[in-house]
């Protein structure tokens, strides 16, 4: 078996990772640098090019496609799809997960809550989007944001109007959502792999903010899922369609509320909260995505502490 891990960094932790899984199972594990890849299209015959040379067609991808290069990634991983390479996550599930606004459409689409939110252009009045959202405490956040950066929560309508209006004239696009107060500054990831929970975990936020991303200082436990929020991130990964993904939701009086669906969740936080094999179950949903007959070790390895660094 061959398979490329698409990532611009080897030395991630999530890239080193899934290597080691790869290589644990005997399979051939490269990391390619997606940046450094060109591809040729002629009649009946695709290739891709990584360093000048042309790359041997591997039997599976496991994109980890940074959310500035989506549209370079995405065109990669695209073009190995047309080459019948099996990719970890399709393309098309990649750039939906990555347009904020788009992905909240579909989720509602497909039933599944969310906090209620408000996009507007910027010849919006931000006096009325504000009141479409609720009122304030709300929450601000860029499009283009990621990890947390690019979004602000205002605690007053002046404030909105006031923060609205200052990127508004800069031209930038806005989701506004309501602000769950009693999610007091923690969210639940929830990683799924091929239709199925593998593990969760709590994040809280660091003390005084309220973003609890691991990026921004965050601190993650192991969580109980339940029912309600095992339903509410099967739903969220199906409506996306993306076989491997990181779902999050926070917690209210209504119940589970899905904020983001990331396409490309990190590992180390996950594996070191729970203490779960996650690289591992990617690779057992490969072989059988390419060999239904493909038989693996079923036993729940504990990752040890020393195994690989962060």
């Amino acid at each position: 078996m061959r398979i490329y891990i698409l990532s611009r960094n080897k030395e991630l932790y999530s890239t080193k990772r899934l290597v080691q899984a790869a290589q644990e199972r005997g399979w051939e594990a490269r990391v390619i640098d997606y940046l450094k890849c060109s591809i040729e299209i002629m009649k009946d015959e695709l290739k891709v090019n990584y360093l000048g040379k042309e790359l041997p067609t591997p039997d599976a991808i496991i994109p980890r496609i940074g959310a500035s290069r989506t549209f370079y990634g995405t065109a990669m991983v695209r073009h190995f799809e047309m080459m019948d390479v099996f990719s970890a996550t399709g393309s098309l599930a990649i750039k939906r997960s990555r347009d904020k606004l788009r992905s909240l459409q579909i989720l509602s689409k497909n039933g599944v809550d969310m906090p209620k939110t408000v996009f507007a252009s910027n010849k919006s009045n931000a006096k009325d989007v504000i009141e479409l959202s609720g009122g304030a405490p709300l929450v601000l956040k860029i499009l283009e944001g990621t990890q947390g950066v690019g979004v602000v929560l205002v605690d007053s309508e002046k404030a909105a109007k006031s923060v609205l209006d200052a990127f508004y004239g800069m031209d930038v696009n806005l989701l506004v959502q309501e602000y769950i107060e009693e999610a007091g500054g923690a969210d639940i990831r929830v990683f799924i792999v091929g239709g199925k929970i593998i593990g969760a975990m709590k994040r809280q936020g660091a003390e005084g903010d309220f973003r609890s991303n691991l990026h921004q200082g965050g601190s993650a436990t192991a969580h109980k899922l339940t029912k309600k929020e095992k339903e509410t991130a099967l739903a969220a990964a199906k409506a996306m369609g993306l076989g491997i993904c990181g779902v999050d939701m926070i917690q209210s009086n209504r119940g589970p509320l899905v904020m983001e669906v990331n396409s490309s969740p990190g590992l180390e936080g996950i594996e070191k909260s729970t203490k779960i094999d996650i690289a591992g179950k990617i690779m057992e949903y490969i072989a059988k995505n390419i060999d239904p007959k493909c038989k693996i070790n079923p036993e729940k390895r504990k990752i040890k502490k020393d195994s690989i660094g962060a």
